[in-house]
């Protein structure tokens, strides 16, 4: 592991006035110290919730509360935070107990995005919301090519199929079960199936937005059966 701080402070575009505030942003509970950053990613992910629905508020002016929530819901979430510690290489800098790094912790999805919220948690302590803000959305930007309801989601129906084809061998299959409204106002229900078994099942207001709910819901629960 690289304790050079500086590296990831020059990824980051943020130097910190208080180092130990970045290094308990950095501890995992099992490295057994004084502090760990569970209070900072709580902090963290308060944080990314605020600077993530401003952004967008501002972003997608005729977007409706709904679709404001899902696509929120599709950055703010530990797949999401997991593809900008990645970005940042962040599993190099956590400090880890040996057994957890033996136990391959600094891959582990959920470690790398508690870490990440507690580190965007640090800066806002000592920079306050607009710098952190700017820092979050600028990875966010950089990670994701487009930001709208159908390309976030998009990723689910990928991941969802690389998951399957891994795991199974096979892709999965969606199917319209039912559909209700008038023509302009159409809603849809979607299940994904599985080798025949039902996985989830979704509504939207077209079946693409369906479908791609009803895979991030199989991807959720692929995830805890692992």
């Amino acid at each position: 592991m690289s304790t050079n701080i500086e590296i990831l402070e020059n990824t980051l575009g943020y130097t910190f006035k208080d180092k130990q505030l970045i290094i308990e942003a950095l501890t995992h509970k099992s490295y057994k110290q004084p502090y760990d950053n569970e209070r900072l990613e709580f902090l963290g992910d308060a944080v990314l919730d605020l600077i993530v629905g401003e952004y967008l508020f501002t972003k997608f002016k005729k977007s409706d509360e709904g679709n404001l929530s899902k696509i929120r819901a599709s950055l703010v979430n530990e797949t999401g935070f997991d593809k900008l510690a990645r970005s940042l290489n962040l599993g190099e800098y956590i400090f880890l107990s040996n057994a957890e790094q033996n136990n391959g912790g600094r891959e582990k999805s959920s470690l790398l995005s508690n870490a990440f919220e507690a580190v965007i948690g640090a800066i806002y302590l000592e920079a306050g919301l607009s710098r952190a803000g700017s820092i979050a959305i600028g990875l966010i930007e950089k990670n994701h090519k487009e930001i709208s309801l159908d390309s976030l989601f998009r990723d689910f129906k990928t991941t969802l199929q690389e998951l399957t084809q891994a795991r199974f061998g096979i892709t999965p299959e969606y199917k319209v079960m039912s559909s209700r409204g008038p023509d302009h106002k159409k809603e849809f229900e979607v299940a994904v199936f599985i080798e025949d078994k039902e996985y989830a099942r979704a509504s939207g207001k077209s079946k693409k937005i369906a479908q791609q709910e009803s895979a991030k819901q199989a991807v959720e629960l692929l995830k805890k059966e692992k």
